[in-house]
């Protein structure tokens, strides 16, 4: 009987423990999953190629409701005049007046929005593969939630607006500038204009780079180019200053989900983690260099007085203590054998 309640005793200890451990091996994997590791080059292509594809497909599946996207349109116009920022018309008009300026702004418009956004993410992806994955995952944070507001918010672009009087400079000028105008405009949702991602992915490469880059001229240029952007968008009539400060607002968003996910903003992040160029010998390199002999003045630096383990080196030892012995003494020549 003793035997039997030692036995039931010794299941309950063995059967106590499981939940512990299973709760513990559920965040050892969720910890392993939340660290920076080095990032895949043909998985990330994938992933790119697979996320704007979605992310395409989706936008332009949202239905265009245009009589709702026109009228949203003159209730931001009205707002930007009560809030006296309403000078989108003055902008378009004076830059279209410069042609060789206007045409330029155009394929701005329609290149560097892809050029630099995949050209930030290379970089990160050879020079930062520590803060590849959570910067990147901001990207993709941003960009998702701007479907949600494509989809609750349709909203024309100002050269879309009746009687706005704005100027279509792509349509004018014959360029493709952009996709919504001239002959690829079935190919793109026209009012989706509410956030701007060019804002959103322009401020999230300046950022990037300004936080990252070492040269002065490189920060200089993440500052310059969202702020080109922003003016591009207006020039040209594709946005409002209010979607921009939609696109900022989806940014936050998207840093707010990289600061959750990996406790940390992306760009504090460690530069290196192990498995990538640097990563796993960067420590034993540097405690090679601070064991190296400095010359100073043309003269070797003494080695320090005290070894590694603690104990007092050999050259700081008397000679018993050093285990080296006296030399015998000459013998004396009146003394017999």
């Amino acid at each position: 009987m003793g035997e039997t309640t030692v036995t039931t005793l010794e299941g309950q200890e063995q059967a106590a423990p499981q939940p512990v451990a299973e709760e513990k091996a559920g965040k050892d994997y969720l910890r392993r999953l939340r660290a920076p590791r080095r990032p895949r080059f043909w998985f990330e292509i994938l992933l790119i190629a697979v996320s704007y594809w979605t992310y395409s497909l989706i936008r332009n599946a949202v239905p265009e409701q245009k009589h709702e996207a026109l009228r949203n349109a003159d209730w931001i116009w009205q707002t930007e005049h009560h809030l006296g920022i309403a000078v989108e018309q003055s902008v378009n008009h004076a830059v279209d007046s410069l042609t060789w300026l206007i045409i330029g702004m155009n394929y701005y418009y329609a290149t560097l929005h892809f050029v630099v956004t995949l050209a930030v993410l290379v970089w990160l992806y050879r020079s930062h593969p520590g803060r590849y994955a959570a910067t990147r995952l901001a990207l993709f944070a941003t960009t998702a939630v701007a479907l949600v507001g494509y989809y609750f918010f349709p909203l024309a672009p100002p050269r879309l607006m009746n009687g706005g009087h704005f100027v279509d400079t792509v349509l004018v000028h014959q360029t493709w500038g952009s996709m919504a105008s001239g002959d690829l405009k079935h190919m793109s949702n026209q009012y989706a204009a509410m956030p701007s991602m060019h804002i959103g992915w322009s401020l999230w490469c300046g950022l990037t780079i300004f936080a990252l880059a070492s040269a002065p001229w490189a920060r200089i240029l993440g500052i310059l180019y969202p702020t080109t952007t922003l003016i591009v968008i207006v020039a040209t009539a594709n946005h409002f200053w209010l979607d921009a400060v939609g696109g900022m607002l989806c940014l936050t968003f998207g840093f707010l989900v990289a600061r959750l996910w990996y406790g940390s903003l992306p760009y504090a992040l460690p530069r290196l983690v192990p498995g990538t160029r640097g990563g796993a010998t960067a420590a034993g390199e540097s405690l090679s260099r601070g064991l190296r002999p400095v010359r100073i003045a043309g003269h070797r630096q003494r080695p320090p007085d005290t070894a590694g383990d603690g104990r007092t080196p050999p050259w700081r030892l008397s000679g018993a203590a050093a285990g080296i012995r006296p030399p015998a003494p000459p013998p004396d020549p009146g003394r017999r054998p």
